[in-house]
C-alpha cells in the first residue's frame, strides 16, 4: 500500500479531538513500524535470544 494511503487511513481512524502533537506521534509510530517491517523483510533483525544476550552484556560490564 502506498505511504499516502497508509497516512490517510491512519488519519481517518484518529478521533476528531486529537491534537496536532498526538497526530504527529501516531504517524511517527506508524513510520517506525513500517521501518521495522522493512528491516525484517530484508533480514536485518535480531532474534529474541540475541537481544537478551545484548541486554545482559550491558549489565555485566
Amino acid at each position: 500500500m502506498p505511504v499516502k494511503d497508509l497516512i490517510r487511513n491512519a488519519v481517518n481512524k484518529m478521533p476528531d479531538a486529537i491534537s496536532f502533537d498526538e497526530a504527529i506521534e501516531e504517524l511517527e509510530i506508524l513510520a517506525a513500524i513500517r521501518r521495522a517491517d522493512e528491516a525484517a523483510d530484508a533480514g536485518d533483525e535480531y532474534s529474541h535470544e540475541e537481544v537478551k544476550q545484548e541486554i545482559a552484556s550491558w549489565f555485566s560490564k
